[in-house]
């Protein structure tokens, strides 16, 4: 399966919408509008391609895509302001959420993208922990892992919320439709990129460390080195 192309995806989910919503909004009476569907379509249309040529269900994928799509109905619908706020916070809050739940399931959020066969070599790890009687310890490990990764989320979260309304401020009732739609696209440009800076860039350092926490601790109870868990270097 080819693997994502994550230059391509910033391209199209992050950097092209942005310069559509600045360069494209000040074109006419109708630019707001069009630079807002263009905008919005492009995240939508790579998220529906990425499927199709991988027929693999990414949730994560997914939520953006929702997200995307709640981003143009509260602009179409001419809200503004704390509703923005609200949205951002409101996602990685309910992912969040979630993610703490699974951690009390019989498969916790971290067995799912990470503890799994296309990730580790689990059978040299089932064995390392026989050797070392060490089968509970490592279910709550992996439990404390996804409770590590719900932390992150809701970190997230509140980030988001705290710049959403730093960014997403009220816009003057006076102005023409076309303008408040201008002046929102902006906002929305301003959230699209700030949010990878400020906010995505330290979580997947976050989330680099627990998915070496989690690493860590597999050695840890098992035993084995590095290369032994994972499953591109297993010679057998």
């Amino acid at each position: 399966m080819q693997k994502e192309n994550p230059l391509l995806s910033i391209g199209i989910n992050i950097l092209l919408p942005v310069i559509i919503l600045n360069k494209v909004s000040p074109l006419g009476e109708a630019g707001p509008a069009v630079a807002l569907i263009l905008a919005l379509s492009l995240p939508v249309g790579y998220g529906l391609w990425d499927y199709i040529q991988r027929r693999h269900k990414n949730m994560i994928s997914l939520l953006g895509v929702i997200n995307i799509l709640f981003t143009g109905g509260l602009a179409l619908m001419e809200l503004e302001g704390i509703w923005f706020a609200v949205k951002e916070a409101a996602f990685p809050l309910l992912i969040g959420v979630a993610v703490a739940i699974s951690a009390f399931t019989r498969k916790p959020f971290v067995q799912m993208i990470a503890y799994n066969e296309r990730v580790m070599n689990l059978d040299r790890i089932r064995q390392g922990l026989e050797a070392h009687q060490s089968h509970q310890a490592l279910q709550l490990h992996l439990k404390i892992s996804t409770l590590l990764f719900a932390v992150s989320f809701f970190i997230s979260s509140i980030l988001n919320f705290v710049l959403a309304r730093r960014i997403f401020l009220d816009i003057d009732p006076t102005l023409s439709s076309s303008q408040r739609t201008a002046v929102l696209n902006e906002q929305i440009a301003a959230m699209t990129w700030q949010s990878f800076l400020v906010i995505a860039l330290p979580l997947m350092i976050f989330s680099a460390l627990i998915l070496w926490h989690l690493i860590h601790g597999v050695r840890k109870y098992t035993g084995l080195t590095l290369e032994e868990i994972l499953p591109q270097q297993d010679k057998s």
